[in-house]
């Protein structure tokens, strides 16, 4: 997981050419590193204590909350077929900037931009889905954006 969440602070974009790094000159930090490969194949495994940790770090509610989504792309349109890693839990989905396969982030921040609540699904889950589980603790003002509109 520190490995994960380093590679996303680093300033490398690619991360085989990151964990390859990590191999070369972090052998002593990571002294029982696997192969690439096989890194790419436990990364699933890190998703829940992931998401443990950043549960761990959200914020008290203030009473003012602004909810929203982005899209997760997790591969190439064109390589989805071939995606193994999360078979069975990304989806095909549509945003603003076309299709893709992935998942959908949905945060609630307060008015100091911290987190609150989060919960991930794949794409092809409308945006008002997951609103009910995860505000039950919040209170106050929501503000979203038409996205959240019951039609």
């Amino acid at each position: 997981m520190t490995i994960i969440v380093e590679f996303h602070r680093s300033s490398y974009r690619i991360f085989k050419a990151y964990y390859q790094h990590l191999l070369q000159f972090y052998q002593q930090e990571f002294p029982r590193l696997v192969s690439y490969n096989r890194f790419v194949e436990l990364i699933t495994q890190t998703l829940m204590p992931l998401i443990f940790y950043l549960n761990s770090r959200t914020v008290p509610v203030t009473g003012i909350s602004f909810i929203d989504s982005t899209p997760i792309p997790i591969c190439h349109p064109k390589r989805a077929k071939i995606n193994n890693v999360f078979t069975g839990l990304a989806a095909w989905g549509k945003s603003s900037m076309g299709w893709f396969f992935g998942f959908k982030l949905h945060l609630i921040i307060n008015e100091y931009g911290q987190i609150i609540a989060f919960k991930l699904t794949p794409v092809n889950v409308d945006d008002r889905v997951p609103v009910p589980d995860f505000t039950q603790n919040i209170w106050g003002y929501i503000f979203g954006d038409k996205g959240y509109i019951k039609k």
